[in-house]
């Protein structure tokens, strides 16, 4: 299998830690990981995350691939 003395040692129950606190166990060559961001805090997971529409691009590219109700946007214009 692997060969002796040249591989990094290898720590099955590592600690992950975000903002001091232990979120998961992984395998790793380190026994302790720091991350500042995860699954668990991620705005992509955590559904909070927005789309930030910069000179009407999203607009723009939902109109382009039919996703787009151009009705509805006629309506938010007039208000």
């Amino acid at each position: 299998m692997a060969k002796p003395g040249i591989h990094p040692e290898w720590y099955p129950e590592a600690k992950v830690y975000c903002n001091g606190q232990v979120v998961m166990t992984v395998g790793s060559t380190k026994p302790e990981l720091h991350v500042d961001v995860w699954s668990g805090n991620h705005p992509f997971y955590t559904g909070t995350q927005k789309i930030i529409d910069t000179e009407g691009r999203v607009e723009r590219f939902m109109r382009k691939y039919g996703m787009f109700d151009t009705q509805s946007s006629a309506k938010e214009d007039k208000k």
